[in-house]
This record gives C-alpha cells, structure tokens and sequence, in this order.
C-alpha cells in the first residue's frame, strides 16, 4: 500500500478521488462494466465523458468511495455500493419558446407522392393549390400531438400522440 491517501482517478481530470469522497458513475450499463469503471469526481467532470459516449439518456449516479484503498478491483459491483444514491441528470437545453419562435409556414407535404396517391386512388388529378391546406392541417394535428407529449412530461412526439381522424 503506498502512502497516496486516494481511492482512484478521476477518468476525466485526472484528479485523484479521496477514500470515503463523493465521487459519480455514469448510469448507461457499458460505463459501468467492470473492465470499463468509469469513475468521475464531479457532474461536470460526467458531462465531459458525455459527447464521446454518445448515449441516449444518461445521468450520473452519486457513489462513496470505499474506505480503504482497493488494489484489485477498482470499481464497486452493485453488492458493494456504499453511501446514498443521488441522480443527477445533465441539463437539458431549454426549448425553443412557442410563442417568439417564428414557425415556418411551408409547404409540409410532398407533391409527387400526394399527386400519386390520389392518382392510384380515383385516377384524379391534383392541384397545386391542396398542399396549403393539407399542410395547415398537419399543422395543427403537429401542434396537438406536441401538446400531448408535453402533458405526458415528453420532449419526444409519439404516434400515440397524434390525433385520431
């Protein structure tokens, strides 16, 4: 046992993480693995791990580095935890505001394949002058199903979202 009164190192500053010091762990299961043991002694050294693992959803979890000074496994297994769990989740961007954000007014729907169906459909042809409405009405059916997300707490519209016909 050397005389360094540290538990490990900090995986992205380097800085070496105290025995019994809060330090953090990523919660995505590939950070984690044993081979892998990521350890961070602050969320802001977490969020610098963050863009190079390209994970979908992740937070930091809060740990407590173990007493004495581990020398062959060096991170913690789920049966060893100590100290309290505390989630962090990084911060998110705040949403763009609805009501100073111009909104594009667009034509959202594609031509070609609208003028196809209703070709297929009746063997009718189609006017220019339908994508107008037609993308209003998208719009509005849009603007319902983000209304329904919101309400669900959701930053992601979802077909359950959407209104029926």
């Amino acid at each position: 046992m050397t005389s360094d009164p540290h538990w490990r190192r900090c995986n992205a500053c380097k800085e070496p993480i105290p025995l019994r010091a809060t330090y953090f762990v990523c919660s995505v299961s590939t950070c984690n693995r044993k081979r892998t043991g990521l350890a961070f002694c602050s969320v802001s050294c977490w969020e610098v791990h963050l863009p190079g693992a390209n994970h979908r959803e992740a937070w930091a979890e809060e740990r407590t580095a173990p007493g004495q000074r581990e020398t062959a496994a060096p991170a913690p297994t789920k049966s060893t935890k100590t100290g309290v769990r505390r989630v962090v989740r990084p911060q998110a961007k705040p949403a763009p505001a609805t009501s100073n954000t111009p909104v594009p007014e667009e034509v959202l729907i594609v031509a070609s394949r609208l003028k196809d169906y209703v070709r297929a459909r009746s063997g009718f042809n189609t006017s220019e002058r339908v994508l107008g409405p037609l993308s209003a009405i998208v719009r509005r059916a849009c603007d319902e199903a983000i209304e329904a997300a919101a309400r669900d707490g959701r930053k992601t519209v979802l077909d359950r979202d959407i209104p029926e016909p």
